[in-house]
């Protein structure tokens, strides 16, 4: 009746639990009759086998209710396609998964928990374990998904549809990138077709250029020798005019008066007569009277003085001097207000002009820049590198007698703001003072001469200057010294240009430090020693200001002071040159009335007579 009572549950957690009830029952009758047969143990045997029944019935209730849960799950499963139409599902595969089941709720309901389930599975064959994990590991991976209920059949179709997708999807990439490739291909043999042709522009433009270049040189050739022909002729014709040679003549036998009657000072930029030096007043021996040349005067007709005006290129005003001209005293005579009231000559630089020449007639001095016409002169441009005046210069008629002559404000009235241009200007006027206006004194072509000298450099013009940046190695920025005014005589005269400035003109970038050093050692040989001592030491001046390539030069204001002057002065009747061959000092400079200005710094708006010299002396 104990071993009943112990081993009840053990022997309900069989795979047999009818089986067990009913050997249950054979066993408490036979207890029952060996309890019969000791009276006095009547009651505990009724007790015991009445309490041995209620665990066993109780115990049968759960093991039917298990097998009614399973069943409905294995039914639920079998009808939710767990397995197929025409699947082999037999008996023994219903106890299998019922005996599963079965060691699931006798591991749950282990009363040692995992004590005892280390004892069982220690008391376990390891064929046993073996086969059970073999067949839990194959049975993780479901033949279908649990989601959606999807079969082997119903995937493999699933796939097969992906898998043809992605074929299509791969064929259609692949033809994507064949028409991608192609066109890379294309557009390389276009790259390839394109950096062809540049390299043929390019070629093609370095020969436009060097034919460019020596087209130029040819057209300078070709315009020196037309000047050259053009002097000899006026030579010539004037050899020839036999009222040329009595005129010579009779300036011969005529004598200098002793006292001559003249007018007061009215264009103080015009030089002097009887003098070899140049005054900032001369317009007294200008306007000469009847004394000093009757013969001359009286032998010059109206036809004559048409003729002399057409050479000198102010043949514009021959149709009003032919009704104001009576004779060349008339010319002699006149006054600038003459010359514009009665001549029509509304030009300043043109008035200028015409009193220049009538005074070298006048004075019959014989100076080497009057066989330089205004024709020379933009030539002259050419060379500097200022041919952007060209048409300015060629309007006002400027020649050479005039360049001698030239003041600040005849630059502004031509259109010349830039201080840079100034300076050459400058510059280039005194290359033409130490070479006495020579017109062949500029060298357009280099020489023999492996290195020059500083005053062989000095002659250099803009097209030498261009050459020698090519020689260097700088070809490729000799095109920007177009229209920069940059010739030798800048580049050896001027002590603020240097290295620096030229490399902005150049514009090469600041950055590109290697070529500008390149730049510096080759400019500090070009000028030599004493030129670039002399420059350093300007460098380093107290009052030094760099050489700005943009700085403009603008008219000077007059002060509160230079009121009085006004009646006195005309606006060009300007002291103020460009290139004065030496300090002069006339009276109103030794009275201390205000001195000229002999810089070309720019001027501010508001400069009064005091103002402090901006930009380097000139001359």
């Amino acid at each position: 009746m104990v071993y009943g009572c112990k081993h009840v549950g053990r022997l309900f957690s069989t795979s047999r639990p009818f089986f067990c009830f009913s050997v249950c029952v054979c066993l408490l009758f036979s207890e029952a009759e060996t309890f019969d047969k000791t009276p006095s143990n009547k009651h505990n045997a009724f007790v015991a086998t009445e309490s041995l029944i209620f665990s066993c019935s109780h115990l049968l209730e759960l093991k039917l209710k298990t097998a009614e849960i399973f069943g409905s799950k294995a039914v639920t499963e079998l009808t939710n396609g767990l397995c197929e139409l025409g699947s082999p599902i037999d008996v023994g595969s219903l106890q299998a998964l019922q005996l599963a089941e079965e060691l699931r709720l006798a591991l749950e309901l282990q009363e040692d928990g995992d004590r005892g389930r280390e004892a069982l599975r220690s008391r376990l064959p390891c064929s046993t374990s073996h086969a059970l994990l073999e067949w839990l590991e194959r049975g993780t991976v479901s033949s279908q998904s649990p989601s959606n209920n999807e079969t082997h059949q119903e995937r493999l179709e699933r796939l097969e549809g992906d898998k043809e997708s992605l074929v299509l999807q791969v064929s259609v990439l692949t033809e994507q990138v064949e028409a991608q490739g192609e066109k890379i291909r294309d557009l390389e043999a276009s790259l390839e077709e394109n950096s062809d042709k540049l390299l043929s522009t390019e070629e093609m433009l370095q020969q436009e250029l060097l034919s460019r270049t020596s087209l130029e040189t040819q057209k300078l050739d070709l315009m020196d020798e037309v000047s050259c022909l053009k002097l000899k002729l006026v030579s010539m014709e004037e050899e020839q005019d036999p009222a040329h040679r009595d005129d010579k003549q009779r300036k011969a036998e005529v004598p200098k008066p002793l006292s001559p009657c003249l007018p007061p000072s009215r264009h103080p930029s015009l030089p002097p007569s009887g003098r070899g030096s140049i005054s900032l007043s001369f317009y007294p021996s200008f306007f000469l009277s009847c004394s000093l040349s009757p013969s001359l005067t009286q032998q010059w007709s109206c036809d004559q003085v048409c003729v002399w005006l057409e050479d000198y290129g102010l043949g514009q005003y021959i149709p009003m001097a032919k009704q104001w001209v009576s004779s060349g005293q008339t010319l002699l005579s006149a006054s600038p207000h003459d010359f514009e009231k009665e001549l029509g000559i509304k030009h300043p630089l043109h008035r200028k002009k015409l009193q220049l020449g009538l005074h070298a007639i006048s004075s019959a001095s014989s100076e080497t820049s009057a066989k330089l016409d205004h024709v020379w002169v933009t030539r002259w441009l050419d060379d500097i590198g200022l041919p952007q005046y060209k048409d300015q210069f060629h309007e006002a008629r400027v020649d050479g007698r005039m360049l001698q002559y030239l003041t600040v404000d005849d630059l502004l009235l031509l259109k010349v703001s830039s201080q840079l241009h100034h300076l050459s200007i400058k510059c280039a006027i005194r290359v033409l003072h130490a070479n006495k206006f020579n017109p062949n004194c500029l060298k357009r072509r280099p020489g023999e001469e492996s290195q020059p000298s500083p005053s062989e450099v000095m002659q250099w013009s803009n097209h030498r200057v261009m050459e020698w940046l090519r020689a260097v190695d700088l070809a490729e920025y000799a095109p920007n010294l177009r229209g920069s005014g940059v010739h030798g005589g800048l580049i050896i005269l001027e002590q603020s240009f240097n290295e620096e400035s030229l490399a902005v003109l150049l514009s090469i970038p600041p950055q590109k430090t290697l070529l500008r050093r390149h730049l510096a050692t080759n400019f500090h040989s070009l000028v030599g020693a004493q030129a670039q001592r002399d420059k350093v030491h300007f460098l380093e001046s107290p009052g030094y200001a760099p050489l700005s390539t943009t700085a403009k030069v603008r008219p000077k204001k007059l002060g509160f002071s230079g009121f009085s002057h006004l009646r006195k002065k005309r606006p060009d009747d300007s002291t103020d040159y460009v290139c004065p061959l030496e300090p002069l000092q006339d009276e109103s400079l030794r009275n201390g009335t205000r001195q000229p200005r002999t810089d070309l710094g720019p001027v501010q708006d508001g400069d009064t007579e005091g103002r402090e010299q901006v930009g380097p002396p000139l001359c």
